[in-house]
């Protein structure tokens, strides 16, 4: 289990955010016990944080009986109340405002949020503060995967874009109760390995395309080195897609991250590499073009569960580190261990 302190940096390269000096004062003075609480006092101090800087504003479209034309004329309703021949129409128009969807969903996700028991009494009036400090014109939004997509498609960025994955994470991880009754429990996602292997890969190429200036850091698609007699054959073959490409003039690492209990398994009473990873990465490394001078590596970096890791071969003529990091160790200790993976 990652300590919910190091969870916030996880979260926050994840979301390709460097962690806020603010944030992470309050994140190391409060004593969180569950990821919901660090969720939800993220989600708070940063919309908190949204109000005093103004929200965003976009144009929301407005229908009304007006005494004069503006925007679209809807015709339908007009003609069948008459309203011409009074001097009136029913008009589609937009108003610049603060009611914009993201608005709204930071609104109803902090009323979702203040009403489930698992919370502390504390957090829970600190939320409902927050909710009262919203202008009286946004309409808030339902945590949905509909409203959620809804507000992707606006692209919000910044402070925004990271408050949306905030809402986003919470509605991975909110179940309802056996009650029924509009109130929420969470489930401790750090338990998902699929959803924290998607964040422990973003956390590691984004942590490389934040702290450091020496490679270009990407995730790139890898063509075979295959010939066939038909297209058609060569499209039949699997993509191939790194997790983390780190390029240098002179260095090309393809970094694989594995988000497993455990990099060994035992096979025949005795503890073998799990084949399927590093066949992969030697696929990868065998159809990999290089520029001239340019050197070839290969690392699989799983977390650190069970035991820890770390050996070298050759392989096909290319260097290849199988290594675990220690993700509760702290923080400190962390990032110089991923930077020094790379040296």
């Amino acid at each position: 289990m990652i300590p919910i302190q190091n969870l916030y940096y996880l979260l926050c390269y994840a979301w390709n955010r460097l962690p806020e000096q603010e944030e992470l004062r309050a994140v190391s003075a409060e004593a969180f016990h569950r990821p919901l609480e660090l969720l939800s006092h993220v989600l708070l101090t940063g919309t908190r944080r949204l109000l005093r800087q103004g929200l965003p504003v976009g144009y929301t479209e407005h229908t009304a009986e007006l005494p004069e034309l503006r925007g679209r004329v809807l015709l339908t309703p007009t003609l069948s109340r008459d309203l011409l021949r009074r001097g009136r129409a029913v008009c589609a128009f937009d108003e610049l405002n603060t009611n914009t969807p993201l608005a709204g969903l930071l609104r109803g996700t902090l009323h979702q949020v203040s009403r489930t028991r698992g919370l502390p009494t504390a957090l829970r009036q600190e939320l409902r503060a927050g909710l009262r400090r919203f202008p009286a014109a946004v309409e808030p939004l339902p945590l949905t995967a509909a409203s959620l997509r809804f507000v992707r498609r606006q692209r919000p960025n910044g402070l925004g874009g990271f408050l949306l994955n905030v809402c986003e994470l919470l509605h991975l991880s909110a179940l309802p109760t056996p009650e029924a009754d509009g109130h929420h429990r969470f489930r401790d996602f750090r338990r998902d390995e699929r959803l924290m292997a998607r964040l422990f890969e973003q956390f590691v190429r984004n942590f490389y395309r934040l702290e450091q200036r020496q490679f270009r850091v990407l995730s790139e698609t890898i063509q075979w080195q295959a010939s066939t007699e038909t297209a058609a054959a060569l499209e039949l073959l699997p993509a191939m897609i790194t997790d983390t490409t780190l390029e240098s003039p002179d260095r090309k690492i393809i970094l694989d991250t594995k988000y497993y209990a455990a990099a060994l398994r035992l096979r025949y009473n005795q503890q073998k590499l799990l084949a399927p990873h590093l066949y992969q990465l030697y696929a990868y490394l065998q159809n990999q073009p290089t520029l001239p001078g340019q050197q070839l590596e290969g690392i699989l970096l799983y977390p650190a569960a069970t035991h820890s890791l770390d050996v070298r071969y050759t392989l096909g003529g290319h260097p290849v580190r199988i290594v675990t990091l220690d993700l509760a160790q702290p923080w400190p200790q962390i990032a110089a261990e991923l930077l020094a993976l790379v040296e």
